[in-house]
């Protein structure tokens, strides 16, 4: 462990961006279900569907209430879960640090700005289950769902009352959860595809928190900031690909996030920075 933190320290002392990629893992240690095992699957009818069938713009398109369902559920699961030692550990970074800092979350819970990430540094690539958009991108703008919205049990309902609240405010055509379907694509405007590239190809650090490199935006900036000499550090409690290129880097901790994070935070902020 002294000799990742000795690595972030001294990476930290160069020109370039200090990035933090968090990924399912550290939602978990908030309990929020990966919804990639038995927790995620959904029962419409007599048949059960998995995730991965579900969080697509197809299924939206064939069944847009089911759908609503399943994340009006999840966004119950989220809003119960609180931000761990990680997500804390993760602003008091952002305030050290406002203009080198940037954090690139894969996570849709929201959790890192309730916890009070600021919003100029945070960058949530897979969407915000808080937010919805129009259905039919009539505008790009995005908006929190709105209050009187219930969040909903497995097995119930959309209602009536429920679906005329969820509704694009400008077009007031149907609305839909802000989130990237597994059938989408990445994007600027939407899920921050360019701007996060840009950072990944200036960084010096890059920390890598409880993801398993199975989506295509994280193996990118985990790609460039390699490319560009940042020094990297895989943190998860199982071995992953990530693992592997950190390893000839600064090094891999295999330990929840919310247990070393504030350790690795400190490495970095408390060494002098330029650039």
């Amino acid at each position: 462990m002294q000799a990742v933190l000795d690595a972030l320290g001294a990476a930290a002392a160069r020109p370039g961006k200090v990035l933090v990629l968090t990924g399912a893992g550290v939602s978990a240690e908030s309990g929020i279900p990966t919804f990639r095992g038995k927790e995620g699957y959904w029962t419409i009818g007599a048949r059960e569907y998995h995730p991965q069938e579900l969080a697509t713009y197809e299924a939206f398109r064939t069944m847009p209430w089911n759908v609503w369902a399943w994340y009006l559920y999840r966004r119950g699961v989220c809003r119960r879960a609180e931000p761990n030692a990680a997500h804390r550990a993760l602003v008091r970074l952002a305030a050290a640090l406002p203009d080198r800092f940037a954090l690139v979350t894969q996570n849709v819970d929201g959790l890192h700005r309730r916890a009070g990430s600021p919003d100029a540094q945070t960058f949530p690539i897979h969407g915000d289950i808080t937010l919805a958009r129009c259905a039919d991108d009539c505008t790009l703008d995005r908006f929190p769902v709105p209050d009187g919205v219930p969040e909903l049990g497995k097995g119930e309902e959309v209602s009536e009352e429920t679906k005329a609240l969820l509704v694009c405010p400008r077009c007031g055509g149907m609305a839909r959860p802000h989130v990237l379907w597994f059938d989408e694509s990445y994007d600027e405007p939407r899920f921050h595809l360019d701007t996060v590239r840009r950072l990944a190809m200036q960084a010096a650090v890059l920390v890598v928190a409880g993801t398993s490199a199975q989506t295509n935006l994280p193996w990118q900036v985990v790609t460039l900031a390699a490319r560009a000499g940042a020094v990297i550090v895989d943190v998860n409690v199982e071995d992953n690909p990530f693992g592997d290129i950190a390893a000839s880097s600064g090094g891999v901790v295999r330990a929840p996030a919310a247990t070393v994070m504030d350790r690795l935070v400190e490495a970095i902020y408390i060494r002098p920075a330029t650039g």
